[in-house]
């Protein structure tokens, strides 16, 4: 990975021009993130949405000075996120910042077909990028927040989209470690039977440039040590997870809870995968700074992805 924290992040986004578009700007958490990434010279300027007396008093209950922004008066949620993204794909803007609106209409917006931010037969995921004092390296969470149920096609697809944000950031070939409750397949845990499809198709090539293991349980994931007391030999990704998927959301979700809110050391970013824009999605109760290192890697991922196209 081109950086080892999330403070070096900060550092490589520094003095670029990062222009936010935030539809339901009239949120304290959202502005104060706003704040702190004027503070910090990684948002240049953008356009807040929302209904404008709400949005100029809470800018001034955070201390957030509004005159390198454009305010727009809206109050209708479907609204302002349509405008939102109209406004990133006309070039007014180089990502979208989720704010005081609901991800129905935040995803509905960035599904329109005309808008064409999501090539066709993909799906988008929720990526997660944690930062943890007792893990040697950053890592991903998938699907946190996006994807109820998948099947193992759309499995297959959440995969995918995490292995490109991760090589993006530098990671040539992610290690994928396929989560389930044990690491043996078990016909009456579908996950299992699941994880066993998925490490088919990474060795016959239908799942590139990564390398994909399971069933493995949680401690196999992220402790080689703990990988060869349950008996397994010969595997790469043990204690070396790139990316953790889980099963479902009834898994992922709660597991993401839990590393936002007990983790040592926690920190992290979200962001949406499977979007040709870069789009933040973190929830309505992830703190300032997480929303603040969200940006920080929107702003990486939109300087990256130019690169890639030239």
């Amino acid at each position: 990975m081109k950086f080892k924290n999330f403070d070096e992040l900060l550092g490589l986004v520094r003095g670029k021009t990062n222009r936010i578009v935030v539809p339901g700007a009239n949120n304290d958490e959202v502005l104060t993130a706003c704040k702190m990434g004027v503070d910090n010279n990684i948002i240049s300027g953008g356009i807040l949405i929302g209904p404008k007396p709400q949005v100029e008093a809470m800018a001034a209950k955070v201390g957030l000075k509004l005159d390198i922004f454009e305010l727009i008066d809206k109050s209708d949620y479907a609204e302002m996120c349509n405008l939102a993204v109209d406004l990133v794909k006309a070039g007014k803007g180089d990502f979208l910042v989720k704010g005081l609106v609901d991800t129905k209409f935040y995803m509905k917006a960035i599904l329109r077909k005309e808008v064409g931010a999501v090539a066709e037969g993909t799906v988008l995921s929720h990526f997660v990028l944690f930062e943890l004092a007792n893990y040697h390296k950053l890592f991903a969470v998938t699907d946190a927040a996006i994807m109820i149920n998948p099947t193992l096609e759309q499995k297959a697809k959440i995969v995918r989209n995490a292995v490109d944000m991760m090589r993006m950031l530098g990671v040539e070939t992610p290690k994928v470690s396929v989560i389930c409750p044990v690491e043996k397949v078990n016909p009456s845990i579908p996950s299992t039977l699941d994880a066993e499809a998925l490490v088919k198709m990474n060795r016959e090539g239908s799942i590139k440039n990564c390398v994909v293991e399971g069933p493995y349980d949680v401690y196999i994931s992220f402790s080689k040590e703990l990988a060869a007391e349950k008996g397994i030999k010969g595997a790469s990704v043990p204690g070396d997870t790139d990316i953790a998927l889980f099963p479902n959301l009834d898994s992922a979700n709660p597991v993401y809870k839990c590393l936002s809110f007990f983790g040592a050391g926690m920190k992290s970013a979200t962001l949406l995968a499977g979007s040709n824009i870069p789009v933040i999605l973190p929830s309505r109760t992830d703190s300032p700074v997480t929303k603040l290192h969200s940006i920080a890697l929107a702003c990486y991922l939109k300087d990256a992805a130019k690169v890639a196209v030239n």
